[in-house]
């Protein structure tokens, strides 16, 4: 039974000796078993500067011995795992472990506390699931279970390989790198395999529980999995020159609602991204340049950490109403196909009287009533997520006047990229009036300001 973690070793003795205190946790090696030509359980801990170790053997009548056998020695100075000298650290457990702090194993830490030497051996960035697994190995060898149930390994130095220090970036430029027989460093947090011609995300980097920036890019990916969402720290996604049609509504959904910061989509073939693509709160830098959008999320005002949004070269005739409650560092929409606004010719989709749907919609979204799946059906809460908002702050559903108006972009980001090759920086963006008494009062505005 074998943990890699860090490790250091605590004396209790520090207070009352005067000891020095342990030097910093060191990448090591925790084994399970029992020495050669030996019996008993023994813990032994090995690092990259020392493999062998020191050895403490524990006895029933307290005493304790460092090196050949017979030779005492007094307690001494708690040391940290990688100033132990050059034999085995290793510690007899029966009967020896007084306490086990697991309060936070989820995290991968864990302290074992022992009775003699009275040290903790405190363990922290361990994979969750091995930890749980070697406590519960180290609880059953305390309790007095029989070497032969127990999953004991060897206590030899291990291998410089097995107590280095854990490889947490790595960068695949061609196919030729690829690796198609080796797994995955389990504990990278910075994976980039570019130029590979990946057809599909390979499900082994979807395993990569601590990966915090992944980068796809130039690859012929056409559809991402749902359970890229279990990348609870994934915070960089690149996934520029794909082949991609859709961002899924999967997703928007998953985890990467709280993680994900940075999202590079640029140079595929998406025409659209789906209205629940706003849940992503977290985003502040998003590309989507070279693509085939013919729209931008209609509720993108709800992407408050938004800073830098990028999406030159699409197909977008104007910009949602929503794209006014942005505050952006830098936006550049160069070589857009900018309809010209038309405020003076409105698209009418008011029907009078309104329907008792609509006044029952529009009566939950102002009144900020609570609703759900549980209380109404799913096709009735997507029109409420989708509820437009009239200049007078009121709500409309599918009853509205639409308009397109010239917004100045500036209103919205302080560094603007010119619009087109004629150094504007206005676009087209769409308003809603949930009345004809909404719709007249603009024109009027409208009429002054152009007087």
């Amino acid at each position: 039974m074998r943990l890699p973690c860090e490790v250091s070793v605590v004396s209790r003795l520090l207070p009352s000796a005067g000891l020095r205190g342990p030097g910093r946790a060191a990448r090591a090696l925790l084994s399970l078993g029992r020495p050669p030509g030996r019996g008993g359980v023994w813990l032994l801990v090995s690092t990259a500067r020392q493999r062998p170790g020191t050895q403490y053997q524990v006895m029933r009548g307290g005493g304790w011995h460092d090196g050949p056998a017979g030779q005492a020695r007094e307690p001494g100075p708690a040391r940290s795992a990688s100033e132990v000298p050059h034999e085995h650290q290793s510690c007899k457990l029966k009967e020896n472990v007084e306490h086990l702090f697991t309060k936070f194993v989820e995290e991968g830490k864990a302290t074992i506390r022992l009775k003699e030497p009275a040290v903790d051996v405190c363990l922290s960035k361990a994979n969750s699931s091995r930890l749980k697994t070697f406590l519960s190995a180290l609880k059953l060898a305390n309790s007095g279970a029989h070497e032969e149930t127990l999953p004991l390994s060897p206590l030899v130095p291990p291998k410089a390989s097995e107590v280095e220090k854990p490889k947490t970036r790595m960068s695949i430029m061609s196919k030729k790198e690829y690796p198609l027989t080796q797994s995955f460093p389990y504990s990278l947090e910075h994976l980039q395999a570019s130029y590979c011609k990946l057809a599909r995300v390979d499900m082994r980097m979807l395993c990569l529980k601590n990966l915090r920036k992944l980068d796809l890019s130039h690859n012929c990916i056409t559809k991402l999995p749902a359970t890229i969402g279990d990348l609870v720290c994934l915070q960089e996604l690149n996934l520029h020159n794909n082949r991609l049609e859709a961002f899924s509504v999967a997703l928007c959904g998953s985890t990467l609602r709280k993680s994900l910061q940075a999202l590079d989509l640029s140079q595929n073939r998406i025409k659209a991204l789906p209205a629940q693509f706003c849940q992503l709160q977290e985003l502040t830098h998003l590309r989507l340049d070279d693509n085939e959008l013919v729209r931008l999320p209609f509720k993108i005002g709800h992407l408050r950490q938004l800073r830098v949004l990028s999406a030159a070269r699409n197909q977008l005739p104007f910009l949602p109403d929503d794209f006014a409650k942005l505050s952006l560092e830098n936006l550049d929409l160069f070589g857009n196909p900018f309809e010209p606004p038309r405020p003076l010719v409105p698209d009418i989709q008011l029907k009078i009287p309104l329907s008792l749907l609509e006044c029952s919609a529009r009566a939950i979204v102002n009144f900020r009533i609570p609703y759900g799946h549980h209380v109404l059906p799913a096709h009735l809460c997507d029109d409420l997520d989708m509820s437009k908002t009239c200049q007078c702050g009121r709500a409309c559903l599918s009853c509205f006047i639409q308009v397109t108006v010239t917004m100045n972009l500036h209103s919205v980001a302080h560094t603007v990229v010119l619009v087109d090759n004629m150094g504007s920086t206005e676009a087209p963006a769409l308003r809603y009036f949930c009345s004809l008494t909404c719709y007249s009062q603009f024109l009027d505005r409208h009429l002054q300001g152009i007087r």
